[in-house]
């Protein structure tokens, strides 16, 4: 079994690992350091979850420890490594970390990002900092503002690349690389791969070797179950699971802001004490809701995909898609905030029928289909559900078979045998969710003849 050590690890940042409770390498760390010591670019496929965190900054430290040094005078402190993060969240979490390696490392970090005064940043810029963990934004306003310099940056971070490429940050990027020395390591980690990635890797990276561990799979240890409702219904389901199962620390995700606050909103007036972060909300907003979740103040927070990536909570046991993601990849790193470093977790996914592409699309990204359970009075059927039954009935196209999924308790068969029309209430099945969305097989008309030939939010 490989050991930080073996890796050619530093004894000081060893002995902060011991202390973190850091034993082994994670498949992602055991690859990428020792390439990132030999000062390397580095192009990794990696989602939230893996350790990709300590997998860059660890060597990054460590080729750093040459400049290390006590000396009071902000000239002896120059910015040497810059780390870029899409969101606020995921910065400071990422500095935080740093931190904590750099316990035994006289080496200075800061991280800088919006929301929050400029002012408050600059004191501790002027004083001088060796690691930058910052957000495109808040450091062109800096640069604008000349309260620091990149001019001897030796490494480039560019941590949840596909992330900040769907927040607009291209032009923020292009300016940013325009502005560090030529000769410098690149490292680049992304959970996907479009092409856009591709153009922004061929621009930045020089020669990268290519690490993917662990893209787009869900952890063994998160537990994974889809609650088919009527759309009108789901905010009854939830408070309804949340009460009933007595369920604490949810974190939930949904597809807007607006519907984002009006889901705490309605779980407060519920009688469950609940907070919303999302992109409309100040930096100390956000922070304070977020630390309230974690010490239990609260017992629900709800986020659109801005937390999605970024959000560390230790042993966070559920988290719930009030809102299917329209990006499968999404829905991977929302789960990711459960069951992490091999704890155990749920992830609930509250499922209308116009959502049943999605979960189509997220069963065939991680190779495996999704337990179904209808909770007792919540079925989704006709009966239920009038408006259904008058849409037009009609077969629809089966899924296609998948690999089988990871082990699930309870599962009624196998993933790959087809899934029958549904399934009594209450009982938990590999049944096919549109299926319980459609009228009884008495009230369907046959079906059409075939045409002839040649007829034919989610905000942060």
């Amino acid at each position: 079994m490989t050991t930080f050590a073996e890796l050619g690890l530093a004894p000081d940042i060893v002995r902060a690992l011991d202390e973190l409770g850091y034993k082994t390498p994670t498949p992602i760390q055991e690859r990428v350091i020792p390439l990132a010591l030999a000062g390397g670019d580095i192009l990794g496929a990696a989602q939230t979850g893996t350790g990709k965190t300590a997998a860059f900054a660890l060597p990054l430290i460590q080729r750093l420890l040459p400049y290390a040094n006590t000396s009071t005078s902000p000239a002896k402190h120059p910015i040497r490594a810059l780390i870029l993060t899409p969101t606020r969240e995921l910065a400071i979490q990422v500095e935080e970390s740093i931190k904590a390696y750099c316990k035994y490392v006289p080496l200075r970090s800061l991280v800088v990002y919006g929301g929050v005064n400029i002012n408050t940043q600059i004191p501790i810029l002027k004083t001088g900092v060796e690691i930058l963990v910052a957000t495109p934004g808040r450091l062109l306003d800096h640069v604008q503002n000349r309260t620091l310099s990149l001019n001897q940056v030796n490494t480039l971070v560019l941590d949840e690349a596909d992330r900040m490429l769907d927040m607009g940050f291209m032009p923020d990027l292009k300016r940013i690389v325009a502005l560090l020395p030529a000769k410098r390591v690149n490292m680049m980690f992304s959970a996907t791969f479009p092409e856009e990635i591709r153009r922004l890797a061929d621009t930045i990276l020089d020669h990268p070797a290519f690490v993917e561990v662990a893209r787009n799979t869900t952890a063994v240890t998160v537990k994974q179950v889809v609650h088919p409702v009527h759309h009108e219904r789901k905010r009854q389901l939830l408070i309804h699971l949340i009460k009933h199962r007595n369920l604490e620390q949810v974190l939930v995700f949904t597809a807007t802001k607006i519907g984002c606050n009006r889901l705490a909103n309605d779980l407060n007036k519920a009688g469950i004490h609940a907070d919303a972060i999302h992109g409309d909300k100040s930096q100390q907003e956000r922070m304070k809701a977020l630390e309230a979740f974690k010490n239990g103040a609260i017992r629900v927070l709800v986020a659109t995909d801005v937390a999605a990536r970024g959000l560390d909570i230790e042993a966070l046991p559920y988290v719930v898609n009030y809102d299917l993601p329209h990006n499968p990849e999404d829905y991977v790193h929302r789960i990711g905030r459960t069951g992490r470093a091999g704890a155990s977790g749920c992830a609930i996914s509250l499922v209308a029928e116009s959502e049943n592409r999605y979960l189509d699309d997220i069963e065939k990204l991680i190779g495996s289909a999704i337990d179904v359970e209808i909770v007792p009075g919540f079925e989704p059927g006709a009966a239920d559900v009038p408006l259904y039954q008058a849409r037009e009935a009609g077969p629809r196209t089966p899924r296609p078979t998948r690999a089988a999924p990871v082990a699930l308790p309870d599962r009624a068969q196998p993933a790959t045998a087809p899934r029958p029309a549904a399934a009594a209430p209450g009982r938990r099945g590999t049944c096919q969710v549109a299926a319980l969305f459609r009228p009884p097989a008495a009230a369907q008309p046959a079906p059409a003849p075939p045409a002839p030939p040649g007829d034919s939010e989610n905000s942060a």
